[in-house]
C-alpha cells in the first residue's frame, strides 16, 4: 500500500524520484506527489508538486513546474483519510512550508492530535492522518511544549524522535526540512521502509524496486529506528534511545532486469510464465542422499515428535495457499490443521500451547494482520514458522524460523508465482514433518518428490498452449457471476480461481465445494452464470460431473479443467480446458495456472489494467 521513494546527492533528484514511483506503482494507488528542496536567492525552500491518477500526470505537471533540486521526497498515495485529491495527496507540509513529510501507514490517534494542534494554532488543508505529523514536528522543532514533551528548537532529529513517542499506529516516515537541504530523516513502526547509499547520494523507498538501479545493498530499519541520510552518500542510524547503531546491511541478489517485462505483454503474463523456474527453484536442495532436508528445522525434531496441531494463517491468497497446505500435512503426518484468515486469529481467543505450530505465509512479509497475528502466537508460547517471499522483511524477524519461496520479485498486484511457490514449499514441510515421524517412509517420500520434480515440466506444457483458455474466456466475458466447483483438492484450487478472477476483472465470482450446490448456491445459476469445474483425473471425479451436470440442466454454460486424455468431458461441457496427469494430491498446482490465465483474458476482454487492479494494493500493511 502507498510506495515512499527519497534521494539527496549531487544529481537531480525529481527525475531519480519519478522513476522510483514508476517502480512501485504495483504497489496500488490513486494520486502521487514530489517534495523537491529549492533553492531561491541562496534561501533553501520546499517546492511540492502532486496530481490525482497515475504517475505519469505527475511527471507532466514537475516537467511544466520546472523545478529542480538534489534533495526530495516522493510518494504514490492509496485513499484512506479522505478521498483521492490534490489536496489530500503527500508531500503534506507544515504550516510555515519548510517541511515535507510523506507516510505509509494510519495514525490512529491523529483526530485527537490534530485537534489539540488546531488549539496552538495549526492549520490543515487535507483531511489526511498524515498531516498531523508535518504540524506535530513543526511544533516540537520549534520549541512548542506538546503534551509535556519539548525540544531544543531547530533539533530535527530530537523533533522526530519525540514525535514518534506521541504517534499510535503503523507508519513509515521520510521527512525533509528546508533548513537541512542536504538530509533525509526516516522512521519506522510497523510499516516497511528501506534506505541505501552509493557515490550518487543516499536513497530511501518503501520497497526496493525504486532504489534498485543505484544500488543492492540496503537496510531495513527496524522499528523506531531513525536514518538520517547525507547528501555525500552516508547515513546515520539511530535505535529507539536515541543511540548511534551499525545495522548489518542486505544484498539483493535480483536486478533492475528482474523488474522488467521482458518482452511480456504485463507482468502477471511473465509472471506466469515464470512459474516452472519458481517451482525448480523451491524443490533445489531439499532432497539430500535420499531424504529430505531442511537445514531451518535443523532444532526441531523433539518439537515435531509432540505436536499436537497445525495453525496456518494468512490472507487472500496466502490463505488459499494453507487450505491447500493443510491437505498435504493432514494427509502425511496425521497432526490436525486448522487454517485461520490472519484478521479473524487474534480476535477469537484462539487456543495455543507449546505443542501448536503455527505457519504464518506472508507474500511481502509486511502483511499487518499476519505478523499481529504472529505475535499473539508467540506470546502464548507456540513456535512461528513464516513462509515468505522478502528477504529482511518484518515477518523474517519476529518469526522462530523462516523460508523464502524464491519467487524473486513479484510486480503484479495479482500473486501468481509465489502462490504456487507457497503451495510447493508447503507440500515439501508437510512431507518433511511426515519423514521426521515415520509416518512416510523414505520410498515414500522419494516416489512424492519425484513427482513433483515433473511439475515445472507439465506447468510448461499448459503455457505451450493457451487456446482452450482464450476460447473459454471470451464465453464467460459478460457473465453477470461466475461459479467455480470442485471436491476435494479441487475445491481448494477454485477458491484461488475465484479470487484472482474478482481481482483483476472485477466480475462477480465465487467458489463452493461442489457437494454444496444444492444447499442454496444452484439458486443462482442460469445462462448468465456460467460454472468453472474442475473435474481432473481423482477419487471423486464421478461426483464432480454428476454436479456439472446439474448445472447445465438449468441452464448454465459449463468449463471444465480435466485431464489431459479424458476425452469424454466434452460431452458434459461446453468448453475443456485440459491438463497432463498428476496425483490428485499436487493438483492445485497445474489447475492454478489455467485459473490464473482464464482470469487475465477475462480481465483484458473487460478493458482492465490486470497488473495494478483498482482499489487494490500488493502489500497491505495496515489492517
Amino acid at each position: 500500500m502507498c510506495g515512499i521513494v527519497g534521494f539527496t546527492g549531487s544529481m537531480d533528484a525529481k527525475d531519480l524520484l519519478l522513476n522510483g514511483l514508476f517502480k512501485l506503482e504495483y504497489r496500488g494507488y490513486d494520486s502521487a506527489g514530489i517534495a523537491l528542496i529549492t533553492t531561491e536567492q541562496d534561501v533553501p525552500h520546499i517546492d511540492v508538486v502532486c496530481r490525482v491518477g497515475k504517475v505519469v500526470e505527475l511527471a507532466r505537471a514537475v516537467k511544466e513546474a520546472g523545478i529542480t533540486g538534489t534533495c526530495g521526497i516522493g510518494h504514490t498515495r492509496w485513499a484512506t483519510h479522505g478521498a483521492p485529491s490534490e489536496r489530500n495527496a503527500h508531500p503534506h507540509l507544515s504550516c510555515d512550508g519548510r517541511l515535507a513529510v510523506v507516510h505509509n501507514g494510519i495514525i490512529e490517534n491523529y483526530a485527537h492530535l490534530r485537534t489539540l494542534l488546531k488549539g496552538k494554532g495549526h492549520t490543515f488543508v487535507s483531511e489526511t492522518d498524515t498531516e498531523v505529523v508535518a504540524h506535530l514536528i513543526e511544533e516540537l522543532y520549534n520549541g512548542g511544549i506538546f503534551e509535556g514533551h519539548s525540544c531544543r528548537s531547530g533539533d530535527m532529529f530530537c523533533a522526530l524522535r519525540t514525535a514518534t513517542k506521541l504517534l499510535q499506529g503503523a507508519y513509515s516516515l521520510a521527512i525533509v526540512h528546508a533548513d537541512y537541504p542536504c538530509d533525509i530523516f526516516v522512521t519506522r513502526r510497523d510499516s516497511p521502509i528501506v534506505v541505501g547509499s552509493s557515490v550518487r547520494g543516499a536513497f530511501v523507498a518503501s520497497d526496493t524496486p525504486a532504489i534498485i538501479d543505484h544500488t543492492r545493498d540496503v537496510v531495513y530499519l527496524d522499528d523506531n529506528n531513525i536514518a538520517v541520510l547525507h547528501a555525500n552518500g552516508s547515513i546515520e542510524f539511530y535505535d529507539g534511545a536515541g543511540e548511534k547503531i551499525a545495522p548489518e546491511p542486505t544484498h539483493i541478489e535480483w536486478d533492475a532486469q528482474t523488474a522488467e517485462r521482458s518482452g511480456f505483454p504485463d507482468f502477471m503474463l511473465k509472471e506466469i510464465y515464470e512459474q516452472p523456474r519458481v517451482v525448480r527453484d523451491t524443490l533445489v536442495g531439499r532432497m539430500v542422499d535420499g531424504c529430505l532436508y531442511f537445514r531451518e528445522f535443523t532444532d526441531d525434531g523433539e518439537l515435531f515428535q509432540h505436536l499436537e496441531r497445525i495453525c496456518i494463517i494468512g490472507c487472500g491468497t496466502s490463505y488459499h495457499a494453507g487450505l491447500i497446505g493443510k491437505n498435504f500435512i493432514e494427509e502425511w503426518t496425521r497432526i490436525p490443521v486448522e487454517v485461520e484468515v490472519a484478521s479473524e486469529f487474534r480476535y477469537r481467543n484462539p487456543i495455543i500451547t507449546k505443542n501448536t505450530l503455527v505457519i504464518a505465509i506472508s507474500q511481502s512479509g509486511e502483511t499487518a494482520d499476519t505478523l499481529a497475528a504472529i505475535r499473539l502466537a508467540r506470546s502464548q508460547g507456540a513456535k512461528v514458522y513464516a513462509i515468505t517471499n522478502v528477504v529482511g522483511s518484518r515477518i523474517t524477524r519476529e518469526s522462530d524460523s523462516v523460508l523464502y519461496i524464491k519467487a524473486k520479485l513479484e510486480v503484479s498486484v495479482a500473486a501468481t508465482k509465489s502462490f504456487l511457490a507457497q503451495i510447493t514449499l508447503l507440500a515439501l514441510i508437510a512431507l518433511y514433518i511426515g519423514q521426521e515421524r515415520h509416518f512416510l517412509s523414505r520410498d515414500e517420500v522419494a516416489d512424492y518428490y519425484a513427482e513433483m520434480e515433473r511439475l515445472p515440466g507439465q506447468i510448461e506444457e499448459i503455457l505451450s498452449d493457451l487456446s482452450g483458455i482464450k476460447r473459454a474466456a471470451r464465453a464467460c466475458s459478460q457473465a453477470h457471476s461466475v461459479m467455480f466447483i470442485g471436491r476435494g483438492m479441487g475445491a481448494t484450487a477454485c477458491a484461488e480461481g475465484a479470487l484472482k478472477l474478482k481481482e483483476i476483472s472485477y466480475l462477480h465470482a465465487e467458489a463452493y465445494p461442489a457437494g454444496e450446490l444444492k444447499h442454496g448456491p444452484i439458486a443462482l445459476l442460469d445462462e448468465h452464470v456460467p460454472v468453472v469445474a474442475i473435474a481432473t483425473e481423482s477419487a471423486t471425479k464421478g461426483k464432480i460431473i454428476s454436479n456439472v451436470e446439474e448445472c447445465a440442466a438449468r441452464g448454465a454454460r459449463v468449463i471444465i479443467v480435466a485431464t489431459k486424455g479424458d476425452n469424454a468431458m466434452g460431452k458434459y461441457s461446453d468448453y475443456v480446458i485440459y491438463i497432463p496427469w498428476v496425483k490428485d494430491c499436487f493438483m492445485p498446482i497445474t489447475a492454478s495456472v489455467p485459473l490464473q490465465l482464464f482470469a487475465r483474458e477475462i480481465a483484458l476482454l473487460r478493458g482492465c489494467d490486470v497488473d495494478q487492479p483498482r482499489n487494490l494494493a500488493k502489500s497491505v500493511t495496515v489492517e
